[in-house]
Order: C-alpha cells, then sequence, then structure tokens
C-alpha cells in the first residue's frame, strides 16, 4: 500500500470510527429518517460547493441511474438501516458488526464470479458468521426483541454497504470518486426524503444538534466517502472496505472504554473472531498479507 494510500486508510479510520458518537446525537435530535436524509443533502452540497469554488468540473454523463443504485445501497439503505439500529444497540455493538462488511463483500464478489472463494477465505467466511452469532446470541444486556431487530437492520445495513462498493469496485471504476460520491448522496437522500411524512424530525433540534448534522455531513459524510471511492477506485472493493477493522477499534474503544457500553465476554470473543475471519477473507495472513503490504 502506497503513503498516499495508507494515509487516506488510517484517516478514514479515525473520523469514521468517531462519527458514532456524532451520528447518535444526530439521530436523537432529528430521528432516523431525518438523520440520513439531511446528512446527505449536506453532504452532496458540501461537495458542490466546493467543486464550484475550485471551478472543478464534473461528469455526470455516466446516467444518474447508475449513480442511483450506489445512493440506494450506500446511502438510503446503509445509512437509514445503522442509524435505526444504533439507538437500540449502542455504537460499540454497531461498530462490531459494521466490520462484517468485508465479509459480504467477498461473499457477493464470489457469488457475481469477480473472485475465487479459497479454503482460507471459506474458513474466514465461517469464522466471520459464527462470530456474528456470538455477537447476537450473547449479550450483556438481556436479549430483547429491540435488541435482536436492532442487531439485525445493522447486518442488513453491512450488506447493502458491501453490495454498494462491490457496485462502484467492479462497474463505476472509471467515473470519478467526486460524481459517484455527490450522485450517491443527492439520490439516496431523494430517497428517503419522502419518508419525513411517516416518520418526522422529533421536537425542536438544538443550535449544537445543527453543528454536529453539518460535521456528519460535511465531514464525515461527503469528504470522507469521496476518500473512500477513491480508495475503492486504487484498491478494490474488497480491499478497501478492510478499513472497518480499524474503524470497528475506534468505536468500540469509544463505545465500551469511554461510553461505558456493556459488551459481554463472549461478544468480546466474538467481535475478535469477527475480525479474525475477515483478515482470511481478505488474505491478511500469509502470502495474501505479504502480496497486500507490498502492493
Amino acid at each position: 500500500m502506497k503513503p498516499k494510500d495508507l494515509t487516506a486508510y488510517v484517516a478514514l479510520a479515525v473520523i469514521w470510527g468517531l462519527s458514532f458518537v456524532v451520528v447518535l446525537r444526530v439521530v436523537q435530535a432529528f430521528g432516523w429518517v431525518g438523520a440520513v436524509t439531511l446528512r446527505a443533502f449536506v453532504a452532496a452540497g458540501t461537495l458542490l460547493i466546493i467543486a464550484a469554488i475550485t471551478r472543478r468540473r464534473l461528469d455526470f454523463s455516466v446516467g444518474w441511474p447508475r449513480l442511483a443504485i450506489v445512493g440506494a445501497t450506500t446511502v438510503a439503505l446503509q445509512l437509514a438501516g445503522l442509524n435505526y439500529a444504533m439507538p437500540m444497540i449502542g455504537t460499540a455493538m454497531s461498530a462490531i458488526l459494521v466490520a462484517t462488511i468485508p465479509l459480504f463483500s467477498m461473499l457477493i464478489a464470489q457469488l457475481a464470479g469477480v473472485e475465487r472463494l479459497s479454503a482460507p477465505r471459506k474458513a474466514g467466511l465461517l469464522l466471520g458468521f459464527v462470530g456474528v452469532m456470538l455477537l447476537v446470541g450473547f449479550p450483556a444486556v438481556p436479549l430483547t426483541a429491540s435488541f435482536v431487530i436492532g442487531c439485525l437492520c445493522s447486518l442488513a445495513s453491512a450488506f447493502f454497504a458491501a453490495l454498494g462498493s462491490n457496485y462502484v469496485g467492479h462497474r463505476l471504476s472509471h467515473v470519478g470518486a467526486w460524481e459517484v460520491t455527490i450522485g450517491s448522496f443527492l439520490t439516496g437522500g431523494a430517497m428517503l426524503l419522502p419518508m419525513l411524512a411517516f416518520v418526522p424530525v422529533p421536537g425542536s433540534p438544538l443550535p449544537l444538534d445543527y453543528l454536529l448534522l453539518f460535521i456528519a455531513g460535511a465531514l464525515m459524510s461527503g469528504l470522507t466517502y469521496l476518500l473512500y471511492f477513491w480508495l475503492v477506485g486504487r484498491l478494490g472493493a474488497t480491499r478497501a472496505v478492510s478499513v472497518e477493522f480499524a474503524v470497528t477499534l475506534v468505536a468500540v474503544a469509544i463505545g465500551a472504554g469511554l461510553l461505558g457500553e456493556p459488551l459481554s465476554a463472549v461478544q468480546m470473543i466474538g467481535a475478535v473472531t469477527v475480525v479474525c475471519g475477515c483478515a482470511l477473507v481478505l488474505g491478511l495472513f500469509g502470502r495474501g498479507g505479504r502480496s497486500l503490504a507490498a502492493s
């Protein structure tokens, strides 16, 4: 991995890891639909303003229907699922389940015939899903219907994130990161906008809530997704999405360490199992790890 790729990788891990706490406050203030919709429009608007100021020429000739696929998966479905689940299961648990994105990414690539599933990667998939069962089945809190629904929504969010990343990596690799990011947030936000009629913004958000919404949209969505899609174009979807490992470590350290969110001993074992499974899927051990480090 080249130095600029590594710098982008680390930046994504830290910013996205911190974003769980910010997003939780935004969801509480604007509701799970409002948080995603407004965040998406802030992200797209920020990038459009920057592009206009810097006189950057944007080319959307790839077509809005194809960008809408990215918007539906990586914005509307992914962020909506995550935002809906987070108040139910907490930031630490949400972050751990986000680490399953590489598992889903590899599985999707295999089913699509893009990548071959070797024996170590099959073992990694098995380990990963065993880890998920440990996480969901042995919580530190009572196993309620709300907790299970939150976990399922978070897993669905991870699946759609992997699906969208694979689509970008294999179908839109020739499209610029600016166009993919702006297009996905505009279309994803537009898809969820009508739902505000059914899930309105609760109460009156405070000035701090609007500031956090801007931070979540402009920095933790717009600029970081731009960076992420740039990495997907350089490293490929499966390798780029491995950044979720580091994101999980940062978010869990904040959620469990600073916010005091409970995780049982079995869940911690499950978390380690998921990470090890994802590492096998990505080929980070053995010859796969050496080839990745040398790229």
